[in-house]
């Protein structure tokens, strides 16, 4: 199935290599070159992920990735000729799942989006929980008839340990399999993730779902 690709870049010469380059690898990319001209595109059609300047003539690519967040969980890959270590901290920090750093290869950039698509998709192994239901094409995640609102980390946290219920995973493991840049994250950053998780469901339902294994990591429980 072709996956529709949103790019965010106003300059025409980058964005016609960017097309370009989706286009080969079977993607249908769509462009447009202002923040205004984005909302607008989101708000009508869905996209598998979206590619985004940070510097737009209408605004910064942070504040629209930081309000997209609240909303939705679409995959972004950031493309921006900002190479400081800060930025790229705070663009993966709000939500981004890559960050790509000008000039840039095409195919690097078709390729590390390809990644980002298949983490965002990896099917369950074991089976879900029958209390949980996920659906991929959304990124969303339902508990007990309730669907969960997730930032991007905790929808990839939690949609990871339902792949394989039962089984611990460390917090090494689990920034390997959700952070696109695992050594630029602490550890404990998993921690604050997985205890906004655990208070969201016990909203839902007070009950232990999501387990800690001192000193070990973490699961959720194996309730089918």
């Amino acid at each position: 199935m072709t996956q529709a690709i949103l790019i965010i870049e106003d300059e025409p010469s980058i964005a016609d290599t960017l097309i370009y380059a989706l286009e080969r690898e079977g993607f249908v990319p769509t462009r447009v070159a202002t923040l205004a001209e984005a909302r607008a595109a989101v708000g009508a059609h869905a996209y598998a992920a979206i590619v985004l300047d940070v510097g737009l003539p209408d605004g910064n690519g942070f504040d629209f990735c930081r309000d997209l967040r609240r909303d939705h969980a679409t995959p972004i890959l950031f493309l921006t000729s900002r190479n400081d270590e800060v930025d790229r901290i705070v663009g993966l920090e709000i939500g981004a799942d890559d960050y790509i750093t000008k000039p840039f290869s095409p195919r690097e950039v078709a390729a590390r989006l390809k990644a980002v698509l298949r983490r965002a998709v990896q099917p369950a192994v074991n089976g879900t929980p029958e209390f949980f239901q996920i659906d991929a094409g959304k990124r969303c995640i339902i508990f007990r008839g309730n669907a969960l609102e997730l930032s991007r980390y905790e929808y990839g946290i939690l949609n990871l340990l339902l792949r394989r219920p039962g089984q611990v995973y460390s917090r090494q493991q689990i920034m390997q399999h959700v952070w696109p840049d695992p050594d630029m994250s602490l550890e404990r950053t998993v921690d604050t993730h997985i205890k906004t998780i655990r208070n969201k469901l016990k909203r839902i339902a007070d009950e232990e779902i999501l387990l800690t294994h001192r000193g070990v990591g973490y699961s959720i429980k194996d309730g089918r």
